[in-house]
């Protein structure tokens, strides 16, 4: 069964408006400030999502655009004007960054009051990616969550920065271990075989195939790449829906919750303030 989850992202949404009807009585707008630097093709559109999104909760956005030959240091200083600006409660450097600079200087100088992606490594908060990947299981799950995913076998295939990685730090932290899968491991199918849950987090056409799931498994597709103009994920929704119990579409999958659970945090950071 295909996974309703612009429905999850819309709940999201919803409790996030009056939650931000709350702070506008108090006279606080959260806030969310986001620098693009470059010319990377598939960034104006995930943070066309981020600015269409914060306008339906009644959240203000900031954009400023930078170009390809930025440098460090002129990116360091706009990250740190924004750094003590009181009206800005969540800041993103959108990634990628043009290769003369240093992601990780730029995600550790982002404070970790403001650091709403999650990458600072004092942030206060979870990784939105994470948080959507929970929440979905969570809406296909029977209570209590934790024990349900605890019970499962969990396998994650890629363990990029902005993937696979946050998504094994979540799991490790209820105390859950999935197995993972790259390009080095060897027996690749055995271990998704075995697997209640697949999630796959490349970005690369069939990376998930028929043969390499059991019946009744839940899928879940982070990665998403495009293919001849469009947006696809690592399976073939069409070859899986009939073995696999549960799974995301793409587009309209992950992409949607993950961009509620930022805002999530943008909320969250501005009732800190």
């Amino acid at each position: 069964m295909k996974i309703d989850c612009r429905q999850i992202s819309n709940t999201i949404l919803q409790e996030l408006k009056i939650k931000v009807d709350e702070l506008k009585k108090k006279d606080i707008v959260p806030h969310l400030a986001i620098i693009i630097v470059g010319n990377d093709p598939s960034s104006p559109a995930y943070v066309r999502q981020k600015e269409l999104k914060a306008k339906s909760i009644g959240a203000q956005t900031t954009i400023l655009k930078l170009n390809q030959q930025t440098f460090e240091i002129d990116l360091l200083k706009i990250v740190k004007e924004w750094n003590t600006d009181g009206n800005i409660h969540g800041i993103i450097v959108q990634q990628p960054l043009p290769g003369q600079i240093n992601t990780r200087i730029i995600t550790q100088a982002i404070d970790p009051k403001k650091d709403v992606d999650g990458f600072n490594s004092k942030s206060q908060f979870e990784m939105p990616i994470a948080m959507a990947v929970l929440e979905i299981l969570k809406s296909i799950s029977s209570a209590p969550f934790e024990e349900w995913l605890g019970n499962k076998s969990i396998a994650i295939i890629g363990n990029g920065e902005t993937g696979g990685k946050p998504i094994i730090k979540a799991l490790r932290k209820l105390g859950i271990e999935p197995s993972i899968i790259d390009s080095q491991t060897k027996n690749q199918q055995q271990l998704t075989k075995n697997a209640n849950i697949i999630i796959s987090a490349v970005g690369k056409t069939n990376i998930v195939r028929p043969g390499m799931i059991k019946r009744d498994a839940i899928l879940i597709g982070v990665g998403q790449h495009k293919n001849n103009g469009k947006t696809v994920g690592d399976y073939d929704e069409e070859k899986i829906k009939n073995i696999a119990s549960f799974y995301t579409p793409t587009p309209g999958g992950v992409g949607p919750v993950d961009v509620a659970c930022l805002l999530k945090n943008v909320v969250a950071a501005a009732e800190k303030f």
